[in-house]
Parts: structure tokens; sequence; C-alpha cells
């Protein structure tokens, strides 16, 4: 209770703030001035105890809203529901909610781009920039940059220097302002400790087309960058952008629509003209090389040993578990490994209904006891040394009713749908996710969330612009890697998803997937009538796979539990 009264003495003090600063509403986003999936500052929590990954508040005079997408509306209806009206996007957007086109909406200049703005209000409402101080921000921890070599990575900075300037002269940009983190940690080879789950710092830099470098962070976390860089990178602090703006020479900027800043966009355009608004690096990093594929295929290995020990312990356990209990079981065999360093996302393990709440995260209010008869479905990932991991099983210790078995399998039949598909005919995301619903589509089932998303090496586990959904028309090309996740989701009832990560390779001339992950699906919960010989194929060579590759790994009572699943 003394939560929810913080939140809403906070909502009252922003209306306070409304009537002072002669504003109609004001919007609070979860994302910080980087843009980052992950932050340590998170404004939208500290106003309406929602705690998924996306989502934006809000607050006018009258009402309060709660925009998040399909994933997050049940978790959203449970963490803010009683103070704020819950909107789905893209359903809805904040424009559809405002009648007056005289509407004062105030915003945070360093925390939004033009693009989401357009999107959220259109062209026609009155934005006025405005700073709200929702509280003293923790001063983070310092954390020093560190570097990847050249046989992690497979190729070095210096060689993706000279592709993005080859880039920048072809199409003839002058100065490249990137904003996004994770594109500067890319393109350098180094990583961070700045954010929870993601191996990322907070920097920015302006890179010109004859190779002069700007580099803007902390610099007392920079010290060891200026030793390996020495010349090539000018390091300066974050404040400092306009000061080495001005002084150049050039005379139009690249920025990215996505993560350059309202305030910082303004800073740029007061003295250049903007040409381009695409960071050309999503591109290239969203294509791997063959050391990088060749890497994710050891973390995975790796992480299927952890995974698979982790599902023979939860079928054979005969004491009560709690979904808390679920999490730590996992972490505790994810960290026996010496190249494990931290989960890649919070995990989720959601037993019975909360399974059903697409990212749901277990607290001490929601943490259920799980039945035997309760469908467990169990989201995580790791960050190791050389990867990134992503991987939703579900499962039962005891037998399910045949409703249920249809739907998993229905589930089933979409996700190898996927991994089977020739993407040289279905050759963006938006054809593919099509194949994944399909079964589902027949009896009039859907979910709510797309079927796939791009992964980065060692970096995000949520990256694009690759990804499987109905609105991504983006090509797919060989070396990206991407999830596999269809899913159905029964309210108050139980949820079903299977997901794994699959990378692109070239066959016979043709574009084909093939699966990163490599750990057991629950056969128990399929309905084998339902599935073709191909289909029935698949499940024996993936399982076949799975056992050549983690057998050796597992214990003889593990390796007896997994060679049985081969049939």
């Amino acid at each position: 209770m003394a939560k929810i009264s913080k939140k809403i003495k906070m909502i009252e003090k922003i209306k306070k703030f409304l009537n002072d600063r002669g504003l109609d509403g004001y919007i609070i986003p979860k994302n910080d001035y980087y843009f980052t999936e992950y932050s340590n500052n998170n404004n939208l929590l500290k106003v309406t105890n929602f705690t998924g990954s996306a989502g934006f508040a809000f607050i006018t005079k009258k009402k309060n809203f709660l925009f998040v997408d399909g994933r997050y509306t049940l978790q959203a209806k449970r963490q803010s529901g009683a103070k704020f009206i819950i909107k789905e996007i893209p359903k809805y957007w904040p424009k559809n909610v405002i009648i007056d086109k005289n509407f004062k909406v105030g915003f945070d200049p360093k925390l939004f781009t033009k693009s989401i703005l357009n999107k959220y209000f259109g062209e026609n409402i009155n934005l006025i920039p405005n700073y709200y101080n929702f509280s003293q921000r923790k001063k983070n921890k310092i954390h020093k940059f560190y570097f990847l070599s050249k046989n992690i990575t497979g190729e070095d900075y210096t060689s993706k220097i000279n592709r993005l300037v080859k880039i920048l002269k072809k199409n003839k940009i002058e100065n490249l302002y990137i904003s996004a983190g994770e594109n500067i940690c890319w393109l350098l080879n180094i990583r961070g400790k700045d954010l929870p789950h993601s191996p990322l710092a907070n920097c920015k830099m302006i890179i010109t087309s004859n190779k002069k470098i700007y580099f803007f962070s902390d610099i007392s976390k920079s010290q060891n960058l200026k030793q390996k860089f020495g010349n090539i990178i000018n390091f300066h602090n974050e404040n400092e952008l306009f000061k080495i703006i001005i002084n150049l020479s050039k005379k139009n900027f690249c920025i990215d629509k996505n993560t350059c800043s309202v305030f910082d966009q303004q800073l740029i355009n007061s003295n250049f003209n903007i040409t381009s608004f695409e960071d050309p690096i999503y591109k290239l990093k969203s294509i791997k090389n063959k050391t990088e594929i060749n890497n994710m295929i050891k973390a995975h290995i790796i992480d299927g040993v952890a995974v698979t020990k982790f599902l023979y312990w939860f079928k054979n356990n005969k004491k009560v578990c709690t979904e808390k209990i679920i999490e730590r079981k996992l972490e505790n065999l994810r960290k026996k490994s010496i190249f494990y360093l931290y989960p890649s996302f919070d995990t989720i393990a959601g037993s019975g209904p909360n399974g059903a709440i697409i990212h749901y995260r277990s607290n001490n209010q929601t943490n259920r006891k799980i039945l035997d008869k309760d469908l467990l479905l169990i989201d995580s990932g790791g960050q190791y040394q050389w990867g990134t991991t992503d991987v939703t099983r579900t499962t039962s210790k005891s037998e399910v009713s045949q409703k249920i078995k249809n739907n998993f399998t229905r589930v089933l039949k979409g996700h190898i749908a996927v991994i089977k598909c020739n993407i040289s005919k279905n050759f963006n995301g938006h054809l593919i996710d099509k194949l994944a619903r399909k079964f589902l589509n027949k009896v009039g089932l859907n979910y709510s969330h797309g079927t796939g998303h791009g992964v980065g090496f060692f970096l995000n586990v949520h990256e694009g612009p690759q990804n499987i959904s109905k609105y991504n028309y983006v090509p797919l090309k060989e070396g990206m890697i991407l999830s596999n996740e269809p899913g159905y989701y029964l309210e108050n009832k139980y949820g079903i998803r299977i997901e794994n990560l699959i990378y692109i390779f070239s066959k016979n001339k043709e574009l084909r997937f093939k699966n990163l992950t490599y750990v057991p699906i629950d056969l128990d919960l399929i309905n084998f009538k339902m599935l073709t010989n191909i289909e029935k194929k698949y499940l024996f060579e993936y399982h076949l796979e799975v056992y050549n590759k983690i057998s050796k790994f597992l214990n003889e009572n593990e390796r007896k539990w997994l060679i049985s699943l081969i049939k």
C-alpha cells in the first residue's frame, strides 16, 4: 500500500505541475537519454508501478493513461490498472484520446525523438518542451570500457570503421551522429557495464567522412580507451556535444530517427542540414560474420546444458516449488559455467495463470506455488563471454488436458513452419509471421506479440532492424540472428510459448534458418496425431542434434532422459 500511495502522490504532483506550467498533459517514457531497452533510471516505474520493458504514461488533468503493446496489457492491468486506463499500441496512441486541438502536451526533449512524438501525437498537437524533475537520480557507479579481441568479434575495429566510412561517402554523408550505444560498442569492439542485462556503455559519438572521431562519455571511464585508440579518437565529456558541433566544417549530418533526442537534433540542426535519419550501423551489425556465429553456437551449447539440466530437475523434483525457486535454480545452473556473466533479461517463470502474462515477472505478491497440473512457461537467457542467449520452454509435471495439448501442438507447428521455411520465397519477417500463426488462426486463435526479434552478438537480446512480425518488411539476409517464438495465452488460465534462437545461412543458393538453441521440447504436451510426418521428422532430428551437442556435459540420468526424447 505504501508503494501505491507514493504513486498517487507523484501523480498529484505532476497534475500540479501541469497547472503551474499551463499544460494539459505530460508524457513519461520508460527510456533514459540513451534510449536503451534496459536503464537504471526508470521514471515510468516511479509513476505507474509498471515493470515492463516498453511503454509510456500520458498524464492529463482529468485522466491517466498507460500505453503498452500486446505483450504487456495483462501485466499493466495488474500493476497499474487501478489508477491508469490501459491502452494497447499500435491500436491506440495518445492522439486517439485527445479531442481538443489546442491541447498542450509537455515533454522532456532529451527523452523523445521527433519520430516518436509524431507517431504518438501526429503533427497538429501543441508539443511544449518541459523538464519535470521526478527525483534526484542516483549517481551510477563508474564502469570502465573493455575490449573484445578479433578472435571474438571476427573483425577488427579499423575494418568496421572503413566499411562505415565507405557507406558515408557513397551516400554523401559528411558527419554521422551515433546516438545508440550498442552501435558504438559494435563499431569499436568495446563493451561496458552501465546497464542491467546488456554489456553496453552509455556513450555517443560523431564520425566524419574523413575518419575524424569524437567520443562522448564520462571521461573517468574512458581512460583505457585513450590508451587503446591513441590519436584515432578525440575524447570528450557527455555535455560537450555542442562545443564540438560548432567547430565542425562539414555541412551535413546523418542522425538516427529512433535514438537521437529532440534536444540533440535541435543542437545539430542549428548549424547543419540533416540529410538522413537512419544510422547505417544497424544494418551492418545485423549481419553476423562466421566467427560471431561460431561463438554464438558455443554460448548456446553451454546455455543448453544449463536449461536441459533445469528441465530434467523440474520434471523429477518432488518438492514444492515456487516461481522464485525456479528463477534461482536456473540462474544457479547457468552460474556453473565460468563463461557465464549475467542474465540477458529478467527471467520469466510464469506458472498457471501467470503464464498468460506474456512478460510476467514474479514478485512477493504474485509468486505462486507450482502445482503438478500447472503449465510452467520459463523464458530466460544469458550473457556469456562470447554470446547472447534467449530460450523459452513450456512444461508440466503431469498429464494435461487434450485442449491444452492441441493448443501446444498448434504453437509447435507454427514454430516448425518458421524453421523449415524457404527464406528466399518468404523473404521478410511479415511473410514468415503469417506462417507461424497459420495453425492457430485456423481455429480462431492468435497471440499479441511478434513471432521473433533480432538478437545482437554479445549485445542487446532485442536488436533491429530484423524481426519476424506483421509490421516488419526488412529483407532477411544471411548471417542475421532472430528468435522463433510463437505462443498462445489464455487469460487467467495458462500460457504457451516455444522459443529458439535461429540464424540464416545459405544452402544450395537458398536462404534457410538453422537452430542455435539446444534444449529439448516437452513431448508430453504434444498431440502427435496433429503432426505431419515432416514435423515428426523435424522433432526427431532436432532432439538428436540437441543430444549430440550437449550430452557429454550431462550426468548419466540426464543423458538417459534426453535420449528417451529421440523418437
